[in-house]
């Protein structure tokens, strides 16, 4: 026993609470050392009777330990809990929205195990040379209605393909389903194309949602390390990786695909749209226009929570916008249906 209390002094691990103790070397390993040391023939399987009766146990890393700011985060969160409350309570659309895992499309191999009587052949290697393209899907969750929309983008993932999506649901979904809501409620993670910093995505939720559809858009950012409360993540996000699991994703129709055809027992219900728009990269707001835009930070962490109102008044809102609609159509091609 002395023996491997030796060996594993520098590659043993332990919870001081409960007193569980784990070893990172292989029993294999451990075995050749004794081996070594005690001159004698030893077994793993010998081993790791050993190392049960000294309270070892094979054990892997937790993601337990937050680096982010405790008593901020925990203020956010109340935040968006009365944010959702309010605007749930009103009737008021409540979306959570960002971008899942960007994934190559072709004959390559997807993580996951399928049923069948033979394996799938796919590309023995993932070179994006042999790709079709990139996508990028972009989720957008309603919290209220459990019903998600993903549009997938054969671009960049920039802001202005953030909010042409949460556009392009709005127009297909969110209008139909909220007649008269004039205000909306964005969930969103605080890094990425919809991230708390980019001034880019605030200047396009101004042009292309608040001034052209007339909507007043609240947006409440998780704070950073906090996206898998996000609930696009673990409510729309995780089931689609559930549906295509062990499936090749050779084409962007079947990415849309696999996305509509992901349901689950509490009837969530998956619309998918491709968006075939390039989208330039690296789009910067200097800060002369960022101060032209009709924004409002919250009084507590408006670092993270911010309001943007139309720049229309609301008794001539209904004649601006349908002209404001008309500008867009000419300008920017709408997103793809399947």
């Amino acid at each position: 026993m002395t023996e491997i209390a030796a060996i594993l002094e520098f590659d043993t691990g332990g919870d001081p609470m409960t007193g569980r103790r784990w070893c990172r070397m292989t029993l294999v390993k451990i075995a050749a050392c004794l081996a070594e040391r005690l001159q004698i023939k030893i077994s793993a399987s010998t081993v790791r009777r050993l190392l049960t009766a000294l309270d070892y146990s094979l054990k892997t890393a937790r993601k337990c330990l937050s680096s982010g700011s405790g008593v901020d985060r925990d203020r956010q969160f109340g935040i968006i809990r009365d944010l959702r409350e309010q605007f749930t309570a009103a009737g008021d659309p409540v979306i959570s929205v960002d971008t899942k895992k960007k994934e190559l499309t072709g004959r390559f191999k997807n993580p996951g195990r399928i049923w069948c009587r033979k394996a799938l052949e796919v590309s023995d290697h993932d070179f994006r040379s042999e790709a079709i393209g990139i996508a990028s899907p972009y989720g957008i969750y309603d919290v209220g209605r459990n019903v998600g929309a993903l549009v997938v983008g054969a671009s960049a993932d920039t802001p202005e393909f953030a909010v042409n999506a949460i556009d392009t649901w709005w127009q297909n979904y969110g209008r139909h389903d909220y007649p008269h809501a004039r205000r909306l409620l964005v969930l969103a993670d605080s890094g990425g194309s919809n991230g708390a910093q980019p001034r880019a995505f605030k200047k396009f939720l101004q042009e292309r949602i608040a001034d052209v559809h007339g909507l007043t858009v609240t947006v409440s950012h998780y704070p950073a390390g906090a996206s898998k409360w996000n609930p696009v993540e673990h409510r729309m996000f995780s089931e689609i990786s559930k549906t295509w699991a062990g499936h090749p994703l050779d084409s962007f129709e079947a990415v849309c695909q696999y996305a509509r055809n992901t349901t689950t027992t509490s009837g969530l219900r998956v619309s998918a749209d491709i968006d075939e728009r390039q989208y330039t990269k690296g789009i910067k707001v200097s800060e002369k226009d960022f101060k032209t835009l009709n924004i409002t930070r919250h009084a507590d962490l408006g670092k993270w929570n911010y309001t943007i109102a139309p720049t229309v008044e609301p008794d001539t809102f209904m004649t601006a916008v349908g002209q404001a609609a008309r500008r867009s159509a000419k300008r920017v091609p709408a997103a793809v249906k399947m």
